[in-house]
């Protein structure tokens, strides 16, 4: 029989992951920066003494690569071994400080379309510290969209935007996958945090995708809540929650709380799931502090490795790993940073924790919860095209930069006022997203950027693109330094934008 073998050389120990040929699944392999040769040479040793067949293809991203002069951490040859492979299972890597460099991890999420972030987050009471015992929730984070898109402008001397993205597609495709993994592993409810009672338009969006999915599963409890009191909840009564899914930057907060709560982000992995790529990471950095002295807890990037042999079909590997590993937490043997005086029967090092997993193989937990057959990938339908929809434009936002030193809105609105074509008129102005005109209160603070409401004198005149622009050109040949515009529209009817607040 035909064998594969794929040496990986970590800082301080070199595994050979012989596999055999038989059914083999290829996977792409980031030994990552700081900690992660230790951790990733624990993990595929476990997985090696667990026959795993996996064909393992090494690359090289981050750290080694951004100092080359590559400034996106990841050259074209690892990029072409993901592709081909479909799967990446990824060590912790290390961003340089300064330089401008972007994140690798979202570079790679959004370039590859991994849409979903997958986070069980486990309490595993009382072999590790926590005060939520039967905490067992998972959370499904969106994955490319909301404020990582990363666009970021400095408008003013004073202000700055980043601009928040929530697409239809992306918020149907997402919860499709967070019912359809439900169902899948049997879980009850699912739960949406959004805070669509201030954005109305994003999050009312993704509340909206939420709803009409959870109508389709009505086998499976369902319910909305307001994020900030769902991670209040989330730090202090987990248990509450089963299935949890978030847009992309409330889904972050809460998956790290969560991890946090239930004993260490140290014990958890996650999947970063797309149609046709996966990568499985730890969530915890490369803790270049302790690197090198093979002390680090290899268990995050082990259960991502174990998601990922759900993902690809085997199941009973991935059992048997998830068992091994719940019976050396039960046991005792631990790693330094969930290593309790008095509980724990032995400090561990990252290898002779690998080692202690291994020697369980083949066994299962008498107290905690045994691992339960995994599913396999779930596959979730692509969103179908929109149906065209009536769009009208009725007006337009003006963002101005304005310093007069009295910062006074009234001044601004009578020299505004002076250039507005017999189209258009000023119909409101506000500051930091407060309405300040017409009727402002004199209490509300101002800095130098301001958006300003132009709409038809006539409510039922006609808009064009043309009349828009000529707006532009009056109150540009007024001297008003615009900063750029929104248009205003409306979709069937009804508005898609927002009022100032105290409109």
């Amino acid at each position: 029989m035909a064998l594969t073998t794929t040496t990986l050389q970590s800082g301080m120990t070199q595994i050979d992951t012989t596999t055999k040929t038989t059914q083999r699944s290829a996977v792409a392999v980031a030994q990552g920066d700081g900690i992660g040769p230790e951790i990733m040479a624990a993990t595929l040793a476990i997985l090696e003494a667990a026959h795993a067949p996996l064909d393992l293809r090494p690359i090289t991203i981050g750290e080694q690569v951004f100092k080359s002069g590559n400034t996106s951490g990841i050259p074209a040859e690892a990029w072409d071994t993901i592709r081909e492979t479909g799967v990446l299972l990824k060590a912790p890597i290390t961003t340089p400080q300064g330089g401008g460099y972007k994140s690798l991890n979202v570079s790679i999420r959004k370039t590859l379309g991994l849409f979903a972030n997958i986070r069980p987050c486990v309490a595993y009471h009382p072999f590790t510290a926590t005060h939520h015992l039967g905490m067992d929730l998972v959370v499904v984070r969106e994955n490319e969209e909301d404020t990582y898109g990363g666009i970021e402008h400095q408008q003013t001397p004073e202000v700055a935007q980043c601009l928040k993205l929530i697409t239809w597609p992306g918020s149907l495709r997402l919860c499709q996958y967070a019912f359809a993994y439900a169902e899948a592993h049997g879980r009850k409810k699912v739960t949406c945090f959004v805070k669509d009672n201030i954005m109305k338009q994003t999050d009312g969006l993704f509340r909206k995708a939420f709803e009409e999915v959870a109508a389709q599963y009505p086998g499976i409890e369902s319910g909305v809540m307001i994020i900030d009191i769902a991670a209040a909840r989330i730090a202090t009564r987990p248990e509450q929650f089963d299935v949890v899914v978030a847009p992309n930057l409330y889904g972050d907060i809460v998956s790290d709380i969560a991890a946090e709560v239930a004993g260490t982000v140290g014990l958890v992995g996650t999947a970063n799931i797309g149609p046709n790529c996966a990568m499985f990471e730890a969530i915890h950095g490369s803790a270049p502090d302790i690197a090198g002295q093979g002390i680090a807890n290899p268990s995050g990037l082990l259960l991502a490795a174990v998601q990922m042999l759900q993902y690809l079909g085997h199941s009973d590997h991935a059992q048997q790993v998830h068992n091994a590993w719940l019976c050396a937490v039960e046991d005792g043997m631990h790693t330094g940073d969930i290593y309790q005086e008095g509980k724990s029967e032995q400090k561990l090092g990252t290898m002779a924790f690998a080692e202690a997993v291994i020697a369980r193989l083949g066994k299962t937990p008498t107290t905690l919860k045994p691992a339960q057959t995994g599913v396999g990938r779930i596959e979730t339908p692509t969103p179908a095209a929109p149906k065209p929809v009536d769009k009208q434009i009725v007006g337009v936002d003006v963002f101005l930069h304005w310093d007069q030193s009295d910062r006074d809105p009234d001044v601004l609105a009578n020299y505004l006022t002076a250039f507005v074509t017999p189209h258009f008129k000023l119909t409101m102005m506000s500051n930091r997203g407060t309405k300040v005109w017409p009727q402002g209160a004199p209490e509300t603070f101002c800095t130098d950027h301001w958006r300003c409401r132009f709409e038809p004198t006539e409510q039922n005149m006609p808009m064009t693109q043309a009349k828009l622009l000529d707006l532009l050109r009056l109150l540009h040949e007024g001297k008003a330094n615009i900063i750029k515009t929104e248009n205003l529209y409306t979709f069937e009817g009804k508005a898609g934008y927002s009022l100032g607040q105290g409109e």
